[in-house]
């Protein structure tokens, strides 16, 4: 009887023995796989496309100087007339014509500077705006302002606040297939590095995709746009 105990015991050791050294195997394999798995590369793609633009905000400032401010109001009223009445003759709706409110400025109240030397005491600003959808319409009107400089009406030159506006707005409508071509590009150099370290691409451990950015294609043509996007992946790479 005791015999069989100490069988029986010898025989239970030895599986236990067998069983962990199966399970340090099978854990470190699984520890050997996982750090293989470790071995990544994060590779960026780029996407760009360039398109026009679909929308166009122009706004026509124009001044007006005189010592009589009741002079000043009806000028700027009549000149405001002749800016739409020229839009209107190049062929833009009463919908896509807009007129702001007109600012006046008294320079003997201004507090500083010598008002002696201004000819006249009062001036005023107006701003009659566009909002079209006919890009090409508004450049070629642009290039005929010259007509309003005939009538008399000092149109003022471009900058920040007067400037023309070109906006795209159809974004949506490219960016599936800006995102395809970005993580297009991201695999082909991710690729390329697995196979220059004698490695294999393996599943996307992480991706991001960064945010599209429109800017103009260049200073002389605001009216075409440069759309941008970079995706960010990281690969698993694998023996």
């Amino acid at each position: 009887m005791k015999e069989k105990r100490i069988a029986e015991s010898f025989i239970l050791g030895a599986l236990l023995c067998v069983g962990l050294i199966v399970s340090a195997y099978v854990i470190a394999e699984g520890f050997t796989r996982f750090k293989a798995y470790e071995r990544t590369v994060k590779v960026k793609g780029l996407a760009e496309r360039e398109v026009h633009a679909d929308v166009a905000i122009w706004p026509i400032t124009f001044s007006v100087t005189a010592d009589e401010l009741s002079f000043l109001v009806e000028a700027l009223t009549r000149q405001n007339d002749s800016v739409r009445d020229f839009l209107l003759q190049k062929g833009f709706s009463e919908k896509e014509i807009s007129v702001s409110p007109p600012s006046f400025t008294d320079r003997q109240a201004q507090g500083y500077g010598d008002a002696s030397r201004y000819r006249f005491r009062y001036t005023g600003r107006s701003t009659v705006s566009v909002y079209s959808e006919d890009i090409e319409r508004i450049r070629q009107a642009r290039g005929n302002l010259s007509e309003l400089g005939s009538k008399g009406i000092a149109i003022a030159g471009e900058n920040y606040e007067a400037r023309t506006e070109y906006l795209y707005t159809k974004l949506n409508e490219v960016k599936p297939a800006m995102i395809e071509s970005a993580t297009n590009n991201a695999r082909a150099v991710a690729e390329k590095f697995a196979a220059d370290s004698g490695s294999r691409l393996g599943k996307i451990k992480r991706a991001s995709q960064g945010q599209f950015s429109i800017t103009d294609r260049d200073s002389n043509t605001p009216h075409i746009k440069k759309v941008r996007v970079v995706s960010t992946l990281e690969y698993y790479l694998v023996d």
